[in-house]
């Protein structure tokens, strides 16, 4: 049983371990993006702060990512990206990967005609604001490929983990998990609505920080972090990942002495 003790879980978490559920709310599919980038001494990934006041894990440290939306689905959509009807997971988890990513940093995960990863970022005065309009529901990823000229890439997503919110949790996800690299030179921009802090750091730095007390997280992000260490570079780290089996894991609660366990079966 893994434990995360309660002065390092978001405010709030614990509690809900103890609710009794006659009927679990149906979970509703997400997608989750792991940006991997090289540094110094090795690979570093993007985290998030989301802000105190959020619905789901106040406060908490997380990876970009958000719910799957109805225009994720659109076919045009699948088409440009290049996904076949059979692909797996299915083909909104990887458009809701990458709209999220764009909304949450700022940074879109495509290429020029070329193929050349641009620096498309939210410093791109054009595509701030498609970013903006797309938060608004006012234009989908399809209008902003189109409007970029650019194109995604499925090949540049990488399937990595399937994870169900625990059945005690009032809001629940079937979250989708991929590792991505982000474009050549873009930096990231955290949308201060939702977050409020970003930070790109060693996945051995983070999980030091969040023993420690410092960086609160939820367990599939700490478990993310850990078959993430070891790696020399991002490639090293995506080829190891690439064609895997992702079996579904749907963690259970357990109230423990000092916080919450989880149990994974």
């Amino acid at each position: 049983m893994f434990e995360i003790p309660e002065s390092q879980l978001p405010p709030g978490f614990a509690e809900t371990v103890d609710r009794e559920v006659t009927e679990p709310v149906e979970p509703r599919p997400a997608a989750t993006v792991v940006m991997l980038r090289d540094g110094d001494a090795g690979p570093q990934v993007l985290l998030l702060r989301r802000q105190r006041s959020s619905a789901f894990v106040p406060g908490a440290w997380v990876f970009p990512g958000g719910r799957v939306d109805e225009a994720d689905a659109d076919p045009d959509l699948a088409r440009r990206m290049g996904l076949g009807d059979d692909v797996v997971p299915p083909r909104p988890y990887w458009a809701a990967a990458i709209r999220e990513a764009l909304e949450e940093t700022g940074m879109l995960l495509a290429t020029d005609p070329d193929g050349s990863r641009a620096a498309t970022t939210a410093a791109d005065p054009e595509l701030e604001a498609l970013r903006e309009r797309l938060m608004q529901d006012r234009i989908t990823l399809l209008d902003v490929l189109e409007a970029t000229g650019l194109r995604v890439r499925a090949t540049d997503l990488v399937p990595f983990a399937h994870w169900i919110t625990p059945v005690q949790e009032p809001r629940r996800y079937d979250t989708r998990f991929f590792l991505a690299r982000p474009p050549d030179g873009a930096e990231a921009t955290a949308d201060l609505r939702e977050m409020t802090d970003l930070a790109w750091v060693a996945p051995e730095a983070a999980l030091d920080r969040f023993r420690a007390g410092s960086l609160p997280m939820v367990f599939p992000t700490v478990r993310t972090l850990e078959g993430l260490v070891g790696f020399d570079s991002v490639d090293d780290a995506v080829d190891a990942h690439r064609d895997r089996a992702i079996p579904a894991i749907l963690p259970r609660l357990v109230r423990t002495e000092n916080g919450v366990g989880i149990v994974v079966d």
